[in-house]
C-alpha cells in the first residue's frame, strides 16, 4: 500500500509579501529575525484591523520560533489566521514561508502567535465589532 504525502502548506491567508534585501542581514549574512518578527507584526496587523474593523495594537507575542535562516534575496510570504477573537482581543497564527530563485520550493521558516487588542482614536481598548 502507498502513502501519498502531499508537502507541507501555509495556514491562513497570505497578507504580505516582500523581498529579503541586503540592508536587512545579520552579522552571519542571514536575514536579522527582527526583521522577520516586524513583516509578521505588520501582516497579523492587518488582519487584526480587518477583522476589528478599525485600529488594533500590538499587546503580546506569546510565541516565536525561527525554523530555518533566511538567505537574501528570498521572496518572504507572510500567511495569518484568527485563532480566537475576544471581546476586546484578537489571537493570530503567523508563518513566513520563502522561496528562494535557486529552487523555488516554499519553505516555512519561522512561526508565531500575536495578539492583538482593538482600540479607538484616543489608543483606549474597545470592543471588537
Amino acid at each position: 500500500m502507498s502513502t501519498i504525502t502531499t508537502p507541507p502548506q501555509p495556514r491562513g491567508e497570505l497578507t504580505l509579501q516582500t523581498i529579503a534585501m541586503p540592508r536587512d542581514v545579520n552579522a552571519n549574512g542571514d536575514i536579522f529575525g527582527g526583521w522577520l518578527v516586524s513583516q509578521m507584526d505588520i501582516a497579523c496587523g492587518i488582519i487584526s484591523s480587518r477583522r476589528a474593523k478599525g485600529r488594533t495594537a500590538t499587546v503580546a507575542i506569546n510565541s516565536m520560533t525561527f525554523l530555518r535562516p533566511v538567505p537574501v534575496g528570498s521572496i518572504v510570504s507572510c500567511y495569518c489566521k484568527i485563532l480566537e477573537v475576544g471581546r476586546s482581543s484578537i489571537k493570530i497564527a503567523g508563518e513566513v514561508w520563502i522561496n528562494q530563485e535557486t529552487n523555488n520550493e516554499p519553505t516555512k521558516v519561522t512561526e508565531g502567535e500575536f495578539i492583538f487588542v482593538a482600540i479607538d482614536s484616543e489608543g483606549k481598548t474597545r470592543s471588537v465589532d
